[in-house]
C-alpha cells in the first residue's frame, strides 16, 4: 500500500485541480502514504506529512522542533541565490514561532492576555466599525475595483496597526516589505535587505514606545524591562506580518471562493446565523498558511514510519484539511459543515495566538461585504484571477470585482 506512489522530488505545489484544492499529486500521496519520504532540491531526504491525524501529531509533539538554529532545515522548493544549507540558520530574537519551550513559553505568555477571547469580544464592535468605514469607501468607488487593495488588505491592516500601535500612515512601507518577505523565490540578498528594513523600522518604534508608551500592545510589551529591544522587535515583526497577511488573504480568497460557489453564497445571505460556521469552513477549505516546517530532534515514529533524527519534516495543512478520513467530501465548500478540528491555525503549543481576532475580522468582513454589495461578482473570468502561488501565504494578488450601482 505504501509503495503505490513515487517519492516526490520537491514539494508538489501546482494547483492543478482548482484554485482551492491541493495538488492532485499531494492528494494521491495522502491516500497512499500520508507520511511520505520527500527528496529536497538540495538532495536532503526528509519527510512530507499530508494526513490529518499525522499532521496533528507532528504539531503536538515538541520533539518535532520549530527551531531553525539547532539543525539544518532544508527548503522543499528551488530558491534562486539560496546556498545549500550546511549549518543551522541564526535565530531571530523574539520570533517565538521558531522557538521551542522554554524560550517559546517565556515570550508567548507575555502576549496571551492581549489576545484573550474576552478582550477580542470587547474589540468586536470597533472592528465592525472599521469594516463599515472601509465598505463606505468601497461604495464610493466606480467598479470594477480590486477587492484586495480596497477592502481585504486595509481592514486587517487598520486593525493590527491600532492594536500594536503602529502608525497606519506607515502601512505602505511595511506592506511592501512584508509582501516581498513572503515571496517564495525572493533571492537571499533581497530577503536580508527586506528583513533589515522591517526590523530597523520596528526597533525604532519599540524604542519610542519604551520612552513614551501609549494604549497598545507594543507599549505594554515595551514596559516589561526584562525584554530586550531585539526581542521586542522580533515579536513586533511576527505580530505585524501574521496580523495582516493571513487575514487579508482569507478575506480576498474567501470572497473568490464564495463567488465561485453561488449556492453557498445564497445560503449565507439568506441565513445570517450560518456565518460563524461558514468562517470555519472557509478556513478549512482554503488553508492559506498551507505549509509548516519541523525538525526531528531524535528518531521518531509517525504513521508507521520512522523519521530519523535530523530530518526536515514538511507539514501540509491544506492536504490535511482536505483529508476524507476527517472531513466528508472535503473538496466541497459547505457553509453548513461542522468544520471543527481543522488545522488552519496550527495545533499544539504554536496554535495561532490571534485566531479569535482573525475570526472576528472575517465574520465582520464577509457579513458586511455580502450585506452591502448584494450584486457583487467577479469582473474577470475566474481563470484570469492572479493566484499567489509564488507566496508563502496563499491567496490572490488581485481580485477584480464589480457590482450594480444604485442611484443615490
Amino acid at each position: 500500500m505504501t509503495q503505490t506512489v513515487p517519492v516526490p522530488h520537491g514539494l508538489p505545489m501546482q494547483r492543478d485541480v482548482s484554485p482551492f484544492d491541493p495538488s492532485s499529486q499531494l492528494t494521491r500521496l495522502r491516500e497512499a502514504r500520508p507520511v511520505s519520504p520527500l527528496v529536497f532540491p538540495d538532495g536532503h531526504e526528509g519527510w512530507l506529512v499530508t494526513g490529518h491525524d499525522a499532521v496533528r501529531q507532528v504539531l503536538a509533539d515538541t520533539r518535532f522542533s520549530s527551531r531553525l538554529d539547532i539543525g539544518v532545515v532544508h527548503v522543499p522548493y528551488e530558491t534562486p541565490g539560496m546556498p545549500t544549507p550546511v549549518e543551522p540558520s541564526p535565530q531571530m530574537p523574539g520570533v517565538f514561532v521558531s522557538m521551542d519551550p522554554p524560550d517559546h513559553t517565556r515570550l508567548r505568555k507575555r502576549l496571551i492576555g492581549a489576545f484573550t477571547v474576552k478582550r477580542m469580544k470587547m474589540l468586536e464592535e470597533h472592528i465592525m466599525d472599521i469594516v463599515e468605514r472601509q465598505l463606505d469607501e468601497l461604495a464610493r468607488l466606480t467598479p470594477p475595483v480590486d477587492l484586495v487593495k480596497e477592502f481585504a488588505l486595509p481592514v486587517p491592516s487598520l486593525v493590527i496597526c491600532e492594536l500594536l500601535g503602529v502608525p497606519y500612515e506607515d502601512r505602505e512601507t511595511f506592506q511592501t516589505n512584508s509582501t516581498r518577505f513572503m515571496t517564495r523565490d525572493l533571492p537571499l540578498e533581497e530577503k536580508i535587505t527586506v528583513v533589515g528594513a522591517l526590523t530597523t523600522y520596528l526597533a525604532e518604534l519599540v524604542m519610542a514606545k519604551r520612552a513614551q508608551p501609549g494604549e497598545d500592545i507594543l507599549s505594554d510589551l515595551a514596559a516589561q524591562e526584562d525584554l530586550t529591544i531585539e526581542e521586542l522587535t522580533g515579536v513586533a515583526f511576527l505580530l505585524l506580518l501574521a496580523g495582516h497577511e493571513t487575514t487579508a488573504n482569507m478575506l480576498a480568497l474567501g470572497t473568490f471562493a464564495l463567488l465561485e460557489h453561488p449556492e453557498q453564497l445564497a445560503a449565507l445571505r439568506a441565513e445570517k446565523d450560518l456565518m460563524p460556521g461558514a468562517v470555519e469552513e472557509l478556513l478549512r477549505y482554503l488553508s492559506v498558511a498551507d505549509v509548516f516546517y519541523r525538525y526531528a530532534t531524535e528518531d521518531l515514529e509517525l504513521g508507521g514510519e520512522t523519521i530519523p533524527k535530523g530530518s526536515t519534516v514538511v507539514v501540509a495543512l491544506l492536504a490535511a484539511n482536505h483529508d476524507p478520513q476527517r472531513f466528508e467530501n472535503p473538496s466541497t465548500l459547505d457553509v453548513r459543515r461542522q468544520a471543527r478540528g481543522h488545522v488552519s491555525f496550527g495545533h499544539g503549543i504554536h496554535q495561532c495566538l490571534g485566531q479569535q481576532l482573525a475570526r472576528i475580522e472575517m465574520r465582520a468582513g464577509f457579513d458586511g461585504l455580502l450585506r452591502r454589495f448584494p450584486t457583487l461578482k467577479l469582473a474577470v473570468p475566474a481563470a484570469e484571477v492572479k493566484l499567489r502561488t509564488d507566496m508563502n501565504i496563499y491567496g490572490v494578488h488581485e481580485l477584480p470585482v464589480t457590482w450594480t450601482q444604485t442611484a443615490s
